[in-house]
């Protein structure tokens, strides 16, 4: 593809979450703390998974749920995934991922692009998958049991989750009212629930999986402190949870965070108590 054809093509969309560089093009990101984000998240939970399987992910087939522009699968790619298979709602990411794995030259044996609500799509019509990727997108959901219940038969190990959370102890769902207008929001419904950080242990165990949260260290290439458009992750407003069926976690190069200690559940009592009656 020429340089001419190469700008023409990034110009041509009205909007960019994630940096690429595309031949020397660099995509336009709407703030350039953005792109410091997404290098510190992975650094944060995307390298050390990599450096858990030995430094590649060779042999590995990816499922990247809410793929946006294809910047984890590209990741995925480059890491040595044998395979990845990008899943997102709208139609303007899917053009923008198949469009910078063109540029890329990605064998096109390695990758598909979907553009399918993740409730209406069967999974398994495309295979197992040894890591599944739901990278802020949960908190962007409203049925976030349903969504498990459909991947759960082609997830075989490991599942990532980024989640916004909620800053409660206990395990809930905070409902929070999410744009549909908005490209990196909800696709189908504005009423969306927010997990709290057990909230997410709890849902994940119902599927067998054991799970971890990552405490978020982020720093800059000389070792200081670098929260620069991650203050979600400074306040504890969001994390990160590696979930495995299979693979052990003990030697994650990550630091595992523990969970708070839960606050006494009254209505759990009532209802042991029988004080609501039948």
């Amino acid at each position: 593809m020429r340089d001419s054809e190469i700008v023409e093509k990034i110009e041509s969309f009205p909007r960019w979450h994630y940096r690429f560089d595309l031949g020397g093009h660099k995509t336009p990101i709407y703030d350039s703390k953005v792109a410091v984000r997404h290098r510190n998240r992975a650094l944060h939970f995307f390298d050390p998974i990599v450096e858990l399987f030995g430094g590649s992910l060779k042999g590995k087939r990816v499922l990247d749920l809410g793929c946006n522009a294809g910047w984890w699968s590209l990741r995925a790619i480059n890491a040595g995934a044998d395979y990845v298979l990008g899943v997102d709602g709208r139609r303007m990411h899917v053009e923008q991922s198949e469009f910078v794995f063109d540029v890329k030259s990605v064998d096109k044996d390695r990758y598909d692009f979907v553009e399918a609500n993740l409730f209406d799509l069967d999974f398994r019509k495309f295979g197992e998958f040894d890591i599944v990727l739901c990278l802020g997108l949960l908190y962007h959901i409203s049925k976030p049991v349903d969504l498990m219940e459909r991947i759960n038969p082609v997830s075989t190990d490991l599942l990532v989750v980024d989640t916004a959370i909620s800053p409660a102890k206990r395990s809930i769902f905070e409902v929070r009212r999410d744009s549909l207008e908005e490209a990196r929001d909800a696709v189908d419904y504005e009423f969306v629930l927010v997990p709290s950080a057990r909230a997410v242990h709890d849902l994940a165990s119902q599927f067998g999986y054991r799970t971890i949260t990552l405490k978020p260290d982020f720093r800059n290439l000389k070792g200081s402190p670098d929260y620069r458009g991650a203050n979600d992750y400074r306040k504890g407003l969001r994390r990160a949870f590696l979930c495995s069926k299979k693979t052990d976690l003990s030697g994650l190069s990550a630091e595992i965070e523990p969970l708070p200690e839960a606050p006494r559940s009254f209505l759990r009592e009532a209802w042991r108590n029988e004080s609501f009656g039948n």
